[in-house]
């Protein structure tokens, strides 16, 4: 791999607030921009916890709409009905506090409030022409990165297929990250957002289109979440295991706008969008064996990945990079998330279709060390049936 010849564009958001209790400071930040009308997407369950940020907002004139509306990983018709809903509210701010899904939604509320483009206009990469309204986004998982990305994922109706909306104008102008937000996920879920967070740090570490600018955030996002994943999933409560995890999230993130993922993330979306399995849980299903395919294209790039999750050298790249995937194997048992595809319940006569899915994903696949066939993708799911 020639990194270091390959052109570099990142779009960071303008202001980034991470540690524990950073949540405290949002309503400050909120009313810098002087304007009255805020919509805040979020979940339910975090109501409660964002009683204070309201009350504090509307004690400042400001008027705060919530939404809790998303509830699962969002089609094209979820997002269309959620946008005539904050049309109606006429923000100046939008807010997402959640998970990847509400992070992405309150994302392109942000941007196609007031946009002449239609949803359908702007899929794909670099269409969406601008954006005219404030955008914060805070996690509250360790897992999408989606607070720092240029990406929004959404479910097109008309094919059941994932499609993805990429453009600078999708990444915030503020980011707070509280790692607290995080401590109430079940363990399931933090496996498997953790899970996802790693798997964007692998996949552009072992990019074809890799950056060594890229490859430090990478690195270090696989060794902190590979390091502390095991203690946040089993004690939920350890303020430095999810802080370090979270870290290794965010890092995760920024890997996903120059760089992006691979072939995990293309043969993981027919889970997502056929049977509906958490995005997470459906790359940590795929994760060792699509290692084990690449590792011939790229066995120092694997050797590294090894090294990153604490794996001690072997006498060969080829050997190392092994020890890497054993280690993946581990970390998906020890964190109780399932191994295999029947194990969630996925015919064995579905995997001929999923192959045939997943290789329209070309954005993704395109940057896999080592190009996948239909035949390829076939093997891959049989080998993690």
């Amino acid at each position: 791999m020639t990194t270091a010849t390959l052109p570099l564009s990142i779009h960071f958001p303008g202001k980034l607030v991470f540690g524990n209790g950073s949540l405290n400071n949002l309503a400050e930040e909120i009313t810098k921009f002087k304007l009255p009308r805020v919509f805040l997407l979020t979940i339910e369950p975090l109501v409660p916890k964002l009683q204070g940020l309201i009350s504090s907002l509307e004690s400042q004139g400001i008027s705060v709409a919530v939404d809790t509306s998303i509830v699962q990983e969002p089609s094209f018709a979820d997002f269309n009905i959620l946008l005539q809903e904050a049309g109606r509210h006429k923000p100046d701010v939008v807010v997402g506090i959640g998970g990847g899904s509400v992070l992405d939604v309150a994302k392109l509320v942000a941007a196609q409030l007031d946009n002449t483009q239609t949803l359908a206009e702007i899929v794909g990469i670099g269409l969406l022409k601008g954006r005219s309204k404030k955008l914060i986004c805070m996690p509250a998982t360790s897992g999408t990165g989606s607070e720092v990305s240029p990406n929004a994922i959404l479910i097109d109706d008309a094919d059941n297929q994932k499609k993805g909306i990429i453009s600078s104008y999708l990444v915030p102008d503020v980011v707070y990250v509280d790692p607290l937000l995080t401590m109430s996920v079940p363990p399931q879920i933090t496996a498997a957002t953790g899970l996802d967070a790693l798997t964007h740090c692998l996949e552009a570490y072992t990019n074809k289109f890799a950056q060594p600018f890229i490859d430090m955030y990478a690195y270090e996002g696989m060794r902190l979440i590979a390091a502390h994943l095991e203690q946040a999933v089993q004690d939920g409560s350890n303020k430095e295991a999810r802080s370090q995890v979270a870290m290794g999230s965010l890092l995760g993130g920024f890997c996903l706008g120059p760089v992006n993922t691979a072939g995990v993330h293309a043969l993981s979306y027919p889970l997502g969008s056929t049977f509906h399995l958490p995005h997470g849980l459906s790359n940590a299903l795929l994760l060792p064996f699509v290692m084990e395919f690449n590792l011939s294209a790229a066995p120092q790039r694997y050797a590294d990945v090894a090294r990153a999750l604490g794996c001690p050298p072997g006498r060969t790249d080829e050997e190392t990079a092994q020890k890497g995937i054993e280690k993946i194997r581990h970390l998906i048992k020890a964190c109780g998330i399932p191994a295999r595809l029947r194990e969630v319940n996925i015919p064995e006569t579905a995997i001929p279709e999923m192959a045939t899915d997943a290789l329209k994903i070309t954005r993704l696949l395109k940057n896999n060390p080592r190009p996948i066939t239909l035949e390829d993708a076939i093997n891959i799911y049989q080998a993690a049936y």
